[in-house]
């Protein structure tokens, strides 16, 4: 029997995987009903209207607004964004027009968007983080909220609340108080146990969890010997950071019971998967969208097109099935 003939053979005897004619990638992140598991992530898709002339917006599952504050904010003084090897820096520092006037000039435009509006919430105390989310709450077009709590807390010196359990604790526990739908938290990486804060979150009444946020770079001009950003520091995104994400996303897969949206770095659809098969429920796709303004589109075919030729029919089955082999001696 001749090499090819064996080949021949043992392909012919080889299980067949049957392929799905329907895929469903429809899925529930704690209580936001979605089409698909790919979201576009706040601060990289402004309030929709700005990238609805360069993509299908229907393609999307969910979009996240800016960050939204109780008051406007004008954000940090340029240069706010840096392009490093693999990724970029940005110190825009969380512009955006205040609570008010997303609810009077933007709302009305999001509402036709056709898909699950998340609005991202962030503040300097306990108390705005309340206020912003009781102010929200029960609106008209508004799917859930996503909780920044990677701001500094000006009561405690200017330390993040999302880097130690009990001050994520608390500013969950004050935003779920005032806001009775979904509630998504998202998690700072720039913290020793990334479990410990994500664990806090689902205690104080989260629904779901998003990770990870940026983490923080910086960029020297060498030839002025100055910081490349106004702000001095950053955060770091793009797919340097992938990795990282991707190991965080797994250890919080593991520590809580709830929803994790996984980003970090994600720029096609294999990127997509891994996070996935680590145990997201979701992803986010942030950065990828300055270069390819279409890429959640391609994200969602390529998805759907892993599943149907591994002969799944829906997200769950892919979801947290990540096999780790035995170690020897075990």
């Amino acid at each position: 029997m001749t090499h090819h003939t064996r080949a021949v053979t043992a392909g012919l005897n080889a299980p067949m995987i049957p392929k799905v004619k329907k895929v469903s990638l429809a899925l529930n992140l704690g209580g936001i009903r979605m089409r698909n598991p790919v979201i576009a992530a706040s601060g990289t898709f402004g309030y929709g209207e700005e990238y609805a002339a360069h993509a299908p917006l229907s393609r999307l599952g969910a979009f996240i607004t800016k960050g939204i504050s109780l008051k406007p904010q004008a954000g940090n003084p340029p240069p706010r964004i840096v392009e490093t090897p693999g990724g970029m820096l940005n110190a825009i520092g969380l512009e955006n027009v205040g609570v008010e006037a997303l609810l009077t000039d933007k709302m009305p435009r999001l509402k036709k968007l056709g898909v699950p509006v998340i609005v991202n919430i962030f503040g300097t105390t306990r108390e705005a983080y309340g206020e912003v989310a009781r102010r929200l709450d029960g609106r008209c077009g508004i799917a859930g909220l996503e909780v920044n709590i990677s701001c500094p807390n000006i009561k405690k010196g200017g330390i993040s609340f999302g880097i130690d359990p009990r001050e994520a604790f608390r500013v969950v526990s004050a935003v779920r108080k005032a806001y009775t739908g979904p509630l998504m938290v998202k998690l700072s990486p720039n913290v020793t146990d990334i479990a410990a804060i994500a664990r806090s979150a689902e205690d104080a009444g989260a629904d779901a969890l998003s990770l990870i946020n940026t983490l923080i770079g910086m960029a020297i001009d060498i030839d002025t010997r100055r910081p490349r950003l106004g702000n001095i520091t950053g955060g770091l995104s793009g797919p340097a950071i992938k990795p990282v994400a991707l190991r965080m996303v797994w250890e919080v897969c593991r520590a809580v019971s709830i929803p994790v949206v996984g980003m970090g770095g994600i720029c096609c659809s294999r990127d997509a998967l891994e996070f996935i098969i680590a145990g997201a429920s979701a992803v986010q796709i942030g950065t990828a969208q300055f270069v390819n303004p279409g890429i959640a589109g391609e994200v969602v075919g390529g998805i759907a097109d892993y599943l149907r030729t591994r002969g799944m029919s829906g997200l769950r089955e892919l979801v947290g099935s990540l096999q780790i082999p035995p170690r020897e001696g075990s």
